[in-house]
């Protein structure tokens, strides 16, 4: 029996550094073949007692007056201008259909809001000032609608560092 138990354990470990390596390519691979798009920001509360300095991010195409008549998982399909900042389009329950110059993100909706993933950004203590000043979240996307928060820019289309 004790014998058992140590095999359990070592597939169980083996089955979660295999599942975490995954997400870790899967990102990597947003990142390297990734798209990235600005989506204009409402901020909300930049201070958290438990967690450091963060700004919870709000995303002005994830704000949805009929969240009662869209589906609770679908994708947000977004068209981004030359300088790279995306605009709504519409919303839709599957990938399909897309058009050319359109970009999916993943959506899911709870009963108040719309969570695109990229819901907080954590910096360094004392840095709130500078990232007050934040107008986009800049979100590397891939064409399955993941995405990757990359960083805030300011109004002139720097990014925040």
């Amino acid at each position: 029996m004790k014998k058992f138990k140590w095999i359990l354990i070592l597939v169980n470990l083996i089955i979660l550094v295999g599942l975490f390596t995954n997400s870790i390519i899967k990102k990597e691979a947003i990142l390297s073949n990734g798209k990235l798009i600005l989506l204009e920001l409402a901020p909300v509360d930049p201070r958290s007692l438990m967690q450091g300095d963060y700004m919870q991010l709000r995303y002005k195409i994830s704000e949805e007056s009929m969240l009662d008549s869209i589906s609770k998982r679908g994708f947000i399909v977004v068209a981004a201008d030359e300088k790279g900042i995306a605009q709504k389009i519409r919303i839709q329950p599957k990938k399909t259909p897309i058009n050319t110059n359109e970009y999916l993100i993943e959506y899911i909706a709870g009963n108040m809001d719309m969570n695109i993933g990229a819901e907080a950004f954590f910096f360094e203590e004392g840095q709130g000032e500078k990232f007050e000043k934040a107008t986009y979240g800049g979100l590397m996307i891939d064409d399955q609608g993941n995405s990757i928060l990359m960083g805030l820019y300011d109004e002139n289309l720097n990014r925040i560092e």
